[in-house]
């Protein structure tokens, strides 16, 4: 099976943000340096008009205006994977989960590392929550987008300062 991608760049607060079409449907939201970015020319030819939603959803957000995203996506990856990013979109906007919290959430108390190298590996930043995840005492841990980014994101839900 085929499957034809475009992408897309919007500015952002954090930055240009990539977003990335497989057939119509969001399945990438990649940030500049981001780590497990795939390479550019994975992303199929520039199509800016097959993201106006998305677009709109990530405005309303970075203005304070929305708090939960509704847009269709397509999250490629194992089955375990999938898991752990719909968990991370149950995670409520200001709130946050350590890791050790989402595995005990999938049932599996003992998977906070794996759930770790999941949440690392999440092809939608930002809609799906990944930044939301910090260390069981609260603390900042590894983000693909940089912690300042993730502290930022943090900081903006809280209510605090976005600049």
């Amino acid at each position: 099976m085929s499957s034809t991608k475009q992408h897309t760049v919007v500015t952002s607060p954090y930055g240009p943000l990539t977003l990335v079409a497989d057939d119509g449907v969001l399945c990438g939201l990649y940030m500049t340096d981001q780590r497990h970015r795939p390479p550019q020319e994975t992303f199929g030819d520039r199509d800016d008009s097959l993201f106006a939603e998305a677009e709109q959803q990530l405005k309303a957000y970075f203005a304070g205006e929305l708090t939960e995203f509704t847009l269709q996506l397509r999250l490629d990856g194992t089955p375990f994977q999938r898991t752990v990013w719909d968990e991370l979109r149950r995670i409520p906007y200001g709130e946050t989960r350590s890791y050790g919290q989402l595995a005990d959430a999938l049932g599996k108390p003992a998977a906070s590392r794996a759930v770790g190298l999941a949440n690392g590996k999440n092809p939608i930043g930002i809609i799906v929550p990944c930044h939301r995840v910090v260390g069981a005492d609260g603390s900042l841990t590894g983000y693909g987008g940089g912690l300042e980014r993730k502290q930022r994101l943090l900081d903006f839900e809280g209510g605090r300062a976005l600049f």
